[in-house]
């Protein structure tokens, strides 16, 4: 039981620490890089990062801090590829990235979020705020998907 307590710290981390401020965007990115930063401390056992996300990042932030995008609600090329650029680093340094996408279908948004998952080789999970219970699991280590929940 005692990785259930440090990634509930971890939560309250990123959170407070972090600095999370709402209603400007989604910065995957940023929140990507700060468990980078935390899991980094860590040596031993497996690194994971439990991402919840619309799918689409619309923010990101500069190496020297800065938020670029701020109240956007369209990703554009710079957002994704920095984006991509941390998940890559994530995938380097073996962190496992599994995303659960509150979703309505927008085939736009689902597929960087499918995108991101197979380029990490983690996991997708498709699901709706009134049905968090039931969700479509699409694993691109077992290479299938099915449903779940319910």
């Amino acid at each position: 039981m005692s990785w259930l307590f440090i990634a509930a710290v971890a939560v309250v981390a990123l959170l407070v620490l972090g600095g999370a401020i709402y209603g400007g965007g989604t910065n995957i990115q940023g929140g990507l890089r700060e468990a980078q930063r935390i899991l980094g401390k860590h040596k031993l056992g497996m690194k994971q990062v439990i991402l919840i996300t619309d799918g689409q990042p619309t923010t990101y932030t500069t190496d020297d801090g800065h938020v670029v995008g701020w109240g956007r609600f369209r990703a554009t090329p710079d957002v994704l590829a920095a984006t991509l650029k941390e998940l890559s680093r994530c995938t380097k340094d073996n962190i496992t990235i599994n995303t659960f996408m509150m979703t309505n279908q927008d085939r736009t948004l689902t597929e960087f979020v499918r995108m991101m998952a197979e380029i990490n080789n983690g996991r997708a999970f498709f699901t709706t705020p009134n049905h968090l219970g039931e969700y479509i699991l699409v694993d691109y280590l077992g290479k299938k998907s099915k449903i779940l929940g319910g």
